[in-house]
């Protein structure tokens, strides 16, 4: 069974940096050929993809993240990173991890990112 684990949230000022770690444990052969990625969700919001990332290495991103979020991976260690700089109020949400292929699709269990002063 694999299971998704995040961490890295917190309490955090704006302007702010914090950095999203999620490691993949179980049977999961062959990571490097899934897609990786984050969502969030805000309260009384629906759950939104912030970026994502391939097996190739190509990334995207919600246009509000654009250029203060950065996303990566590291196959071997079957983890993917989400550095989050220049936080906002409006950045405050349970992050999820998810990792898919084909019709494979799971999500870790969330880690509260909250950003206020």
């Amino acid at each position: 069974q694999v299971q998704l684990v995040e961490s890295g949230g917190g309490l955090v000022q704006p302007g702010g940096s914090l950095r999203l770690s999620c490691a993949a444990s179980g049977s999961i052969a062959n990571i490097w050929t899934y897609t990786m990625g984050w969502y969030r969700q805000a309260p009384g919001k629906q759950r939104e993809l912030v970026a994502t990332i391939t097996n190739g290495g190509a990334t995207n991103f919600i246009d509000s993240v654009k250029g203060r979020f950065a996303i990566s991976r590291d196959n071997a260690k079957k983890t993917v990173y989400l550095q989050m700089n220049s936080l906002k109020p409006e950045d405050t949400a349970v992050y999820y991890c998810n990792v898919k292929r084909f019709t494979f699709d799971l999500f870790g269990q969330g880690t509260q990112v909250t950003v206020s002063s």
